[in-house]
Parts: structure tokens; sequence; C-alpha cells
């Protein structure tokens, strides 16, 4: 479909005006991802006695807080555990790392055993996404996904799986140290 000599559109036949419908339609879903792609707002939270900086995951909510100590927080939208894997209680950050390589814990080759022993940072295959903040005791972190629908959800064998934008936002944000608190 062209531009007409006096520079409108001409009549559209049933199939143009339909396959228009679509290209506006899948334009209209592109912008509500990108829109989801970058979830965090900025909320009231009120945490007396947690310091500034801290993180804060409820799992209820499937969200992760990032306190800014004066009665507000960054909120994310996250992925938790599934209700069988999950964790409750404090960590920090013991890692931070870019593009990390993913071998995948013993129980989750156990119940995937074709899952290969090592998937290199930046595969599309890779479950971390672009960036990982490891935690201190476990196999456990705060990662990207490449799964972004499983975000909202209870999906993971006990990681916190964020949108790939939130997770480099987050990254930027804290250190090595910042303490972690998961509640229900």
């Amino acid at each position: 479909m062209g531009i007409g000599r006096n520079g409108l559109a001409p009549r559209m036949g049933r199939g143009q005006a339909r396959r228009l419908a679509i290209v506006v339609a899948v334009v209209a879903g592109c912008a509500a991802a990108a829109a989801k792609a970058n979830a965090r707002e900025l909320v009231g939270f009120d945490a007396p006695g947690v310091p500034a900086g801290t993180i804060v995951v409820k799992t209820s909510e499937r969200a992760l807080y990032l306190v800014d100590g004066q009665g507000a927080a960054l909120r994310y939208r996250v992925a938790v555990g599934q209700p069988s894997k999950q964790w409750f209680g404090w960590s920090q950050i013991d890692g931070k790392y870019v593009e990390p390589a993913w071998s995948p814990p013993y129980e989750v080759k156990r119940d995937n055993p074709r899952l290969p022993d090592l998937i290199p940072g930046g595969s599309p295959h890779n479950p971390m996404g672009p960036r990982a903040l490891t935690l201190s005791g476990g196999e456990y972190a705060i990662h990207g996904t490449n799964k972004p629908s499983s975000i909202g959800t209870y999906a993971s064998y006990g990681c916190i799986r964020m949108y790939n934008a939130d997770i480099m936002d987050l990254y930027q944000r804290v250190r090595v140290g910042t303490r972690v608190v998961v509640v229900r």
C-alpha cells in the first residue's frame, strides 16, 4: 500500500486492512513486552531496622526490593523457587558476574539429565542471563533469565530470576557484601 497522488493513502482492500490490523497488533504487543522487560518501580517500603542497600525478596509477592533507607525501595518483579525448592533466611552477595557460564547443580541435572555439564555465558540456552549475583552459603543466585515469561511465577530451584534489563540495573546498584533477606 503506497501513498496516492493527493498525499492520502488509497482505499484498502479487505486483505490489506487485515494485514495492517495484524501489524498494528504485533507492534502494540512488542511495546507491551518492552514495558514489562523493565518492570522496576519506586514504591513505599517501611522496614524499620533494615539498612539502606539491603535486598529483600518477598516470595509470596514474587518481588525483590532494594531498600533505600528513606521509606522507599525499588521493586522488581521476579520468579522465585517452586514451593518445594524455596528457601528463607538471609545471605549476602559473594560474587558479581558478567555473562556467567552455568553448570547445572546436582538436583537440576538429576531432574534434567540431558542438560550439558556446562552452558557458556552468552548462550541463548544459558538460564543465567547477562548478569548474576551469587549468594553465600549455597548454589543460589539472583540472575537474569532466558525465559522472561517465568517472571512473576514460582519457577526455579531456589534462585531469584529477573528480567534481563532489571538484573543489569540491579547489578550496577549493589556490591559484593550486600545483605539479601528472603521472606515468605
